[in-house]
């Protein structure tokens, strides 16, 4: 119960914390390319790198979950907690591997804000570029060369989506629409 209460604390924290992001300016310095996503800022800052259910509910795990969990940014300006949910791969992929082996550090990150009330987008992140003290920037692009050492028979072309044994597995046993082969079929014979 006392986990839940802190989670439902942090998580009114985070809604909170959401005013100062509007104020604040964190494009100065950044080089984070467009996307060309709607309500898209460059955003450059500094932040200690947290696993987000241990920083909301105690539930912490050695070494941030070891790559089973989502990482948040705790921004050092202003205490606002970040949801980094993509890295800077045209693919989809999230940034928590490319975090990870910064857990617990303070980085700089570069990348992309979007912040919009209309579409209920707050503090969501995307960063292209991590810099831990005086060592070069590291490139957020690291999750389709862990996916590909980490399924060495899945090689071929396209998009690893369409080749993770995971995920044909889930089609050859749901199909498609994960209702079921016959419900594929159908659908597949009248719209195809």
């Amino acid at each position: 119960m006392m986990g839940l209460q802190k989670l439902l604390g942090g998580l009114a924290a985070l809604a909170l914390s959401c005013a100062p992001v509007l104020a604040q300016d964190f494009s100065e310095n950044s080089e984070a390319k467009t996307w060309n996503l709607y309500a898209e800022v460059p955003a450059r800052f500094e932040a200690q790198v947290v696993d987000l259910l241990c920083h909301l509910a105690d539930d912490c795990p050695e070494d941030c979950g070891g790559g089973l969990r989502q990482l948040g940014l705790l921004r050092s300006a202003d205490d606002t907690l970040i949801l980094p949910l993509k890295n800077g791969q045209p693919a989809f992929s999230g940034a928590a591997v490319d975090l990870l082996p910064y857990c617990t550090q303070t980085v700089e990150v570069d990348g992309l804000m979007i912040e919009d009330p209309d579409l209920g987008a707050t503090n969501v992140y995307l960063v292209q570029r991590i810099k831990s003290g005086d060592a070069d920037w590291v490139r957020a692009n690291q999750w389709t060369k862990n996916w590909a050492a980490n399924h060495p028979d899945a090689e071929g072309k396209g998009p690893w989506f369409r080749r993770d044994p995971r995920i044909l597995e889930m089609i050859a046993k749901d199909g498609y629409l994960g209702l079921g082969l016959e419900t594929d079929a159908e659908f597949i014979a009248d719209w195809f």
